[in-house]
């Protein structure tokens, strides 16, 4: 897959009639951006009792494209992001992804098709790390699924020799989320999904894992949807970002756009993040 460039990027999502979108939105790009993506949500409904934690929520990402979610505790953008790999299923609505409805797919081989990170990495903590980098080649049967998980390794900067038979214990918050990250890259997904994956680092690791993010992504050409709460961070490592409110799409529009078009809650967001709207 391409890697990403705001001059080949071919979609930049869509947000349904419940949110707001950026500067230059028009009808022909959006029947554009529906026909390429990778990932289409359309009309996402999910309950737990009384409380809704998505509320029709509609979005697309198109190959080699990066979308944020963004917004507090409580916003649904966690619930959404685990309906792409079927970890969380849907009460009303549906997720496409590689143009085939989730519903229909065995949800074990999706998930093993699908790069998954989460905010404390889920180790396991008695392999080392060149066993749980090489989990999921495994997992598929691959030839030589340790050498997979020692590229992985390597690409998540962490160099094997070094690592490849420490554990999690053994490591630093940034490390092990770079293992978590080889684990996920380990068996060549065409799609990551990471959710608030350097929520508890410390500032300077975590800018560091963020560019090891970027270039992954660029390199491969993965398309990916990143939860975090940080719109700077969203606006940093993704394509295009939406805003996640109370289960609805606030406000979507592309990363580099966002600053000089947010309105309401986004802009609230935008000036919590100390970014000049």
């Amino acid at each position: 897959m391409r890697p990403c460039s705001r001059e080949g990027r071919r979609d930049r999502g869509g947000c349904g009639d419940r949110g707001k979108r950026g500067r230059g939105d028009d009808g022909a790009r959006a029947a554009g951006r529906d026909a390429v993506a990778l990932i289409r949500i359309e009309g996402a409904v999910k309950r737990y009792g009384a409380a809704v934690a998505l509320d029709g929520v509609s979005l697309s990402v198109a190959p080699g494209d990066c979308l944020g979610l963004v917004g507090e505790s409580g916003s649904g953008k966690t619930t959404l992001l685990r309906a792409i790999n079927r970890l969380t299923d849907l009460d009303a609505g549906r997720v496409l992804v590689r143009g085939d409805p989730v519903e229909s797919l065995d949800p074990v081989r999706l998930r093993r098709s699908i790069g998954y990170v989460q905010q404390d990495g889920g180790l396991i903590p008695h392999w080392t790390c060149l066993a749980n980098a090489s989990l999921v080649p495994g997992l598929l049967g691959r030839e030589e699924a340790r050498e997979h998980g020692r590229r992985a390794l390597d690409a998540a900067g962490l160099d094997p020799d070094t690592f490849a038979d420490r554990y999690p214990r053994e490591l630093s918050g940034g490390q092990r989320q770079r293992v978590a990250i080889a684990r996920a890259i380990a068996a060549g997904p065409d799609i990551l999904l990471m959710d608030e994956p350097f929520g508890a680092l410390d500032a300077i690791t975590r800018r560091e894992a963020q560019k090891t993010f970027i270039q992954l992504r660029r390199a491969g050409g993965v398309t990916a949807v990143f939860v975090t709460h940080d719109l700077a961070e969203a606006m940093l490592v993704a394509t295009d970002v939406a805003v996640m409110r109370a289960g609805r799409v606030a406000f979507q529009a592309p990363a580099e756009e966002l600053a000089g078009s947010a309105t309401g809650y986004a802009a609230e967001l935008l000036e919590k993040a100390g970014v000049a709207v």
